[in-house]
């Protein structure tokens, strides 16, 4: 199956894919710095993506990134419903199978970002934020 081209950030129109996009990456300075290695960032399988994948050591995590410009929908992890869950688990198993090493453990995290005034941005990052029911 062809690969669709992607198109460059730049040329996005849609605000939110912006946002999400920025949020991302303060996602990524964030999880540096606090010693994490990124080993992926939106790792598609099908019409399913990985925002990020993560590993410190041994553990790998798969990272999903909630940026909210506010409280009015609620925490980005409470968007995380069952059925997304689910489809994250799915491609996580790809990744894990592809690149997952002996001995590696793994789960799942979100990070909450919210833009602040000035360029910055306030990130919540939840290890260990669910378990997939087998």
């Amino acid at each position: 199956m062809p690969r669709r081209p992607s198109t460059p950030v730049q040329t996005w129109t849609d605000p939110r894919h912006q946002l999400g996009f920025d949020g991302e990456q303060a996602a990524i300075g964030y999880l540096n710095a606090a010693g994490y290695v990124v080993l992926a960032h939106r790792f598609r399988v099908g019409r399913n993506d990985l925002d990020l994948v993560i590993r410190r050591g041994a553990l790998v995590a798969f990272v999903e990134v909630k940026t909210r410009t506010g409280a009015g929908y609620g925490p980005g992890r409470e968007a995380i419903g069952w059925r997304k869950r689910q489809a994250l688990g799915r491609v996580a198993e790809v990744w894990r199978l592809r690149y997952g090493a002996p001995g590696d453990t793994y789960r799942f995290d979100v990070v909450e970002v919210v833009p602040t005034r000035g360029g910055g941005s306030r990130v919540n990052h939840i290890e260990d934020a669910w378990r997939l029911e087998r």
